[in-house]
């Protein structure tokens, strides 16, 4: 596309983004009034001139926000909610427009090398995003779907479409909607929005994406994806992550499969009534012919009968997600036999049906829809996603601890959680080689183990259908995983599950290698995994321990460690990659953040969270979600062919001195400063987030103010909301400036992609900062902590912007992302007041923190708001 095309397409953006906001002003006036809109849109010229008449020097530049706040100071209560709402619907809007614009950018192309090396990985390839919930998405799904349909007729139009009245009624009635959830999801109500999110996007992106990749296979004399195969499948944690979440009980992971198999019927019955109305060939092969018998038009006969199956399959799983105890019990073979149970029961009809098509001529029949609704049994199957369990460790411990102490298996009556490791491996190794149960019936145990073994014994019961794998987070030592194991069988689980360690502090992270060494070391283990081995690399968590430059080269060096360790072992390792939407959180573009991993540490196999609000961004719309998986393929295979450089051994000496100077830096501010919990509470809305009706999951683990038992997506958010971004950057700053002498070897790190990343975040990150507004609001909240606390934080941020200026040999930010520079343009025009107003509204709050108020609803639309805007807050 020639630089014509692209200055035609930013200006389409620019007035995409213009016509959306005059349509919504048109709705505001007509249901406000003007007077209403006229007060918005001062707001707005306040907004502007604060930024405007700051000094031009980027690196100096200081908003004055004093004449805007003391304007909104003067307005009242429900002034503040309308003009809450009109920026927070202004900067959805614009959201919408540049998701409209990116869908018109050219397509991710796959550039594939003939020869036996490409076709060996593309046969390797097994990519699996993994869906979570996200506790700070506040918007309902019934804003989420007009948001969509804004965005649809929105890029349907030309630039002379007249569809401007179909656009404002859409815009009318998001605009005479609730905004905000009044209630909490129910873990339930986050796993339908995921199953809505396949529905609406993945299942046409999914099987077009793995066209895309036949086609350049195909270009380049190489055979296609086989039938059976998948290179690209769906994981959830909705409904099965139970890791301190009182709301996911075995009971609600029993109603989610029985969901999602729902779900998974009724999108493949809709295929099958496309393939029965259009395959009505007679020509087919032998073995078609007897699966149909003496039917005239044999495919069709062979799909009614799958049809029947699938309207069975269902019926049995709305009754039984309804109640547990309705429906046909999962456990009888005969039961199981009347429904759909695992993918192959559905793909190898469909499969036959396709060659036989082939083999009697017809072979581009078999490539219309049919090809589609084979790749979609192979990658969904009828349980449409695959359910992570997750737990936290100590919840295993305490399960064993209580029996050990039940057993009196010890003279001073000592438990599990008493025992060294080696005690405690040595005891789990003896119970997993025994025959007999361990758990007697006569034993009692507590609420919170009952629930261990409940769905212990749930997972058992299904026989680990739809489950894809039991998630450990918090692990550290080999017991862990060897723990779960025994809890499984116990349960009566044959099934090897794949048991899944969660490394998620610096000190696991550490010590990943040499536990999974240990492990890997133990026959009775290496029988169980079979020579394969998932491992799951916490970001946010280690982030928020240690850092977050800290905890990437962590990251980085327990994945090199960890493949060398599974390559010693001769065991396939695949890494699962725990990302958020948040720099802070290990968030950052896909491709790169794939490319940039150590070398040998991809090979095709990629596990990957997709957290919320990035679902929406990245497979909101089928054409966004096929472009994000065409994505996901080119840079798995590109770091599988060519992986990327080592990092030179000065490098390598450079980071860990870097990565010890910011964890030093980083903890001694959170950690050790004793007024650090106060200023953080004071000045950031994170007390306020208990307002809003946010994910099943609390935001803590504990009922602490510590930082600690914060939960690491409320921990981003709160600093995001006043642009201070501290996650994201805090320590680094000193990392990079007591190495600025250095200057030479820092800008030859930029090679290294891993590097090249650290330096792309933190520069997005620093462009997405406003110290003036974090000082503004210290200016409203701040009354027992002195105003030098944080100028400290802002100078620190200063010198950072320095740093990374200075290394990329530059005057002003994203000078090499023009786009990213001009999409914040656009959006600061809409954010700067929702800052400013959140600030008033905070202090009006605080005074009688009134939930039902206006002030509250107010402060709720503008937290909302500040996320849409920012994107990756969480």
């Amino acid at each position: 596309m020639s630089t014509q095309e692209l200055d035609h397409i930013d200006e389409r953006l620019r007035n995409d983004v213009r016509r959306l906001g005059f349509l919504l002003g048109d709705v505001i006036a007509q249901d406000q009034g003007q007077a209403a809109l006229d007060a918005i849109e001062k707001v707005r010229a306040l907004a502007k001139q604060a930024r405007t008449t700051a000094p031009a020097d980027q690196t100096s530049k200081e908003a004055n926000w004093s004449a805007l706040s003391d304007y909104l100071s003067s307005q009242n209560d429900t002034t503040l909610v309308t003009i809450a709402r009109a920026f927070n619907q202004f900067l959805n809007l614009a959201n919408i427009a540049e998701q409209a614009h990116a869908a018109r950018k050219p397509a991710t192309q796959l550039h594939l090398k003939a020869g036996q090396a490409t076709q060996q990985a593309v046969a390797d390839l097994a990519i699996e995003l993994v869906l979570t919930a996200h506790p700070t998405e506040v918007l309902r799904r019934t804003m989420i779907q007009k948001y969509d349909s804004i965005e649809e007729t929105l890029s349907a139009a030309t630039e002379d479409s007249t569809n401007s009245a179909q656009l404002k009624r859409l815009i009318a009635e998001s605009w005479h909607s609730d905004e905000i959830r009044e209630t909490r999801p129910t873990p339930q109500d986050e796993a339908k929005w995921g199953f809505a999110v396949i529905e609406s996007s993945l299942w046409a992106a999914l099987p077009g994406a793995v066209r895309d990749l036949d086609s350049a296979l195909i270009e380049n004399n190489l055979a296609p994806v086989p039938l059976s195969d998948t290179p690209l499948r769906i994981a959830t944690w909705m409904g099965g992550d139970r890791d301190g979440n009182p709301n996911v009980t075995a009971k609600v992971t029993e109603e989610v499969l029985m969901l999602g198999r729902w779900m998974a019927a009724d999108l493949f019955l809709r295929d099958l009534e496309v393939l029965q109305s259009s395959l009505s060939m007679t020509r087919c092969s032998a073995y078609v012919r007897d699966q149909a018998g003496d039917a005239r038009e044999p495919y069709r006969a062979v799909i009614k009968t799958l049809r029947d199956k699938m309207i069975a399959t269902r019926n049995w799983s709305e009754a039984r997600a309804a109640s547990p105890d309705g429906g046909l019990r999962v456990s009888n073979p005969e039961s199981q036999a009347q429904v759909f149970w695992h993918r192959q029961e559905l793909l190898n009809p469909l499969v036959s049906l396709h060659e036989s098509l082939v083999e009697c001529g017809m072979a581009s029949i078999a490539a219309g829809p049919l090809l589609d609704t084979i790749r979609r049994a192979a990658a969904f199957g009828p349980t449409l996603t695959r359910l992570d369990i997750r737990q936290s460790s100590d919840r295993h411990s305490d399960a064993f601890d209580e029996l050990t102490r039940y057993l009196e298996l010890e003279p001073d009556k000592t438990g599990y959680n008493d025992w060294s490791e080696t005690k405690r491996c040595e005891f789990l190794l003896r119970e997993l080689e025994s025959k007999r149960p361990l758990f007697p019936d006569t034993w009692s145990a507590s609420a919170k183990v009952t629930e261990v073994l409940d769905t212990c014994a749930l997972i058992a019961r299904f026989e680990a259908a739809g489950i894809a794998q039991y998630v450990i987070s918090m692990a550290g030592h080999p017991s862990d995983v060897l723990g779960v194991i025994l809890l499984l069988r116990d349960a009566g689980l044959t099934h090897k599950l794949p048991i899944v360690p969660l490394f998620e502090t610096l000190d696991d992270l550490q010590r990943a290698p040499e536990t999974l060494g240990a492990l890997l070391s133990n026959p009775w283990y290496a029988d169980y995994c079979g020579g394969e081995q998932q491992v799951m690399i916490g970001y946010s968590d280690s982030a928020k321990d240690a850092g977050q430059f800290a905890a990437a080269w962590a990251q980085y060096e327990a994945q090199e460690l960890l493949v060398a360790t599974a390559a010693e072992h001769d065991v396939k390792l695949t890494l699962f990659h725990g990302r958020g939407g948040a720099v802070g959180r290990g968030g950052g573009p896909a491709q790169s953040a794939i490319r940039s991993q150590p070398p040998h540490s991809i090979n095709g196999r990629l596990r990957v969270t997709e957290q919320g609000e990035m679902i929406r961004w990245k497979l909101g719309s089928s054409e966004l979600a096929r472009e994000s998986l065409r994505g996901y393929v080119s840079a798995t295979l590109e770091s599988t062919l060519n992986p990327p450089i080592l990092p030179r051994d000065s490098w390598r000496t450079a980071m860990a001195e870097m990565s010890a100077l910011s964890l030093a830096a980083y903890r001694a501010t959170v950690r050790e400063d004793p007024a650090f919990v106060g200023l953080f509470r004071a000045l950031t809305p994170e007390r306020e987030l208990g307002i809003l009706a946010l994910g099943s999951r609390p935001a803590r683990r504990s009922n602490t103010d510590d930082v600690s038992s914060l939960r690491a997506i409320p921990w981003v958010f709160a600093w995001t909301q006043i642009r201070l971004m501290l996650p994201a950057w805090l320590g680094t700053e000193q990392a990079l400036d007591k190495h600025s002498k250095n200057a030479g070897q820092l800008a030859a790190m930029l090679d290294w992609p891993f590097f090249q990343m650290q330096i792309d975040m933190l520069e997005m990150v620093l462009a997405k900062a406003e110290p003036s507004l974090t000082r503004h609001y210290a200016s409203k909240l701040l009354t027992d902590i002195p105003d030098d606390a944080i100028d400290a934080l802002c100078t620190r941020l200063a010198s950072l912007q320095d740093s990374v200026l200075s290394l990329r040999d530059s005057s002003q930010l994203l000078v090499h992302d023009p786009s990213l520079a001009q999409s914040l343009t656009v959006r600061n025009t809409y954010l700067d007041p929702l800052h400013v107003l959140q600030a008033e509204l905070l202090q009006r709050y605080r005074v009688d923190e009134d939930a039902d108020s206006e002030i509250a609803r107010a402060l709720r639309v503008t937290m909302a708001g500040i996320s849409s805007g920012l994107r990756n807050t969480g």
